[in-house]
């Protein structure tokens, strides 16, 4: 087949744009690569198709350690979770992209797996339903755990210190001075004076009338009660706090009637120090399961707070007693 003038100009500007198309290549990629590629090779593409070979990669591999990486991962409880499943979401995407499917229930379960042990309470509570969440809302549950779980974190410290002298004692040279010493603690012990029954010669925890008088009185009980992380606490319950200043409830229920606070009444401090929102004071009636009620007034509604609580002190002065 003959060619015409129009086709040899056109075949020159072609031989002309693949070899300024070459040079720009090799140009563009590091030197150990250019010798790599055979002379024979004349064109762009032959060239682009000879360096994709020395990257060419394994299905398998790849797919094995994505594989890998799902199984494995786990959520350290440090930066953001939606982050986290997202990432997990997006290794799902690369496997289905090698032909490799996992269905969208197994990738909720492999999450829940990797979280860590503070979750055992939301996992039991998903494997309890009966519907099935999707990845979305998985998300947005798992976020909304996270925000209760970092609102319900305490923090403590505790400071110990030993002495490295702690098993030497010091002992005196001269023996007079132990005797006089223990003369004299003698003589402290004797002009001691009981804290019960005023009498010098012995004191409280010797006493005889003390003792006397606690066989009459009977065994004393002291309850101590302390609240760590309490999570799940129904609105309709009321605590008895004696660290509290104020009654304190959550919502208008039981509220007979109430007034908006004033500027001075409208925050109040809680114990890391911050400031709460105080939204009414309302004179709120409690029916109690005896039959009786107990009025409570001058109650600040607090919504941030996650418990009602009632003042021990206020019950005192209202002539309350057990």
């Amino acid at each position: 087949m003959s060619s015409t003038p129009e086709d040899g100009r056109d075949h020159e500007k072609w031989v002309c744009s693949n070899c300024i198309s070459i040079m720009i290549i090799k140009r563009g990629i590091p030197e150990v690569f250019r010798g790599t590629v055979s002379e024979d090779i004349t064109t762009a593409k032959e060239f682009l198709d000879e360096i994709e070979k020395r990257f060419a990669k394994s299905d398998k591999t790849e797919a094995n350690t994505l594989l890998q990486n799902l199984i494995s991962v786990k959520y350290q409880g440090k930066g953001n979770i939606r982050k986290y499943i997202m990432s997990m979401s997006n290794i799902v995407f690369k496997l289905k992209a090698l032909k490799l499917e996992i269905s969208k229930d197994l990738l909720i379960h492999l999450v829940l797996i990797s979280l860590l042990a503070q979750f055992n309470q939301f996992k039991v509570s998903y494997n309890c339903q009966k519907d099935k969440w999707s990845l979305n809302e998985l998300i947005s549950y798992c976020v909304q755990e996270e925000e209760r779980l970092k609102q319900d974190e305490t923090e403590s410290a505790h400071f110990a210190s030993t002495s490295k002298a702690k098993d030497k004692r010091k002992r005196s040279e001269d023996p007079k001075k132990e005797a006089a010493k223990g003369q004299e603690q003698k003589k402290q012990y004797q002009e001691s004076k009981c804290f019960f029954c005023n009498k010098t010669g012995h004191v409280k925890k010797k006493c005889a009338k003390y003792h006397a008088w606690r066989a009459k009185k009977g065994m004393f009980l002291t309850l101590v009660c302390s609240e760590v992380n309490l999570a799940l606490v129904p609105s309709n319950t009321w605590w008895l706090d004696s660290g509290a200043t104020t009654n304190i409830s959550v919502s208008m229920n039981g509220c007979l009637n109430y007034q908006k606070p004033t500027d001075s009444e409208r925050w109040i401090y809680v114990g890391d120090g911050k400031l709460v929102e105080v939204e009414a004071i309302g004179h709120f009636r409690l029916l109690l399961c005896t039959g009786f009620y107990l009025d409570l007034k001058d109650t600040f509604v607090v919504p941030s707070f996650r418990q009602n609580l009632i003042l021990v002190s206020y019950l005192d002065k209202s002539d309350y007693s057990c």
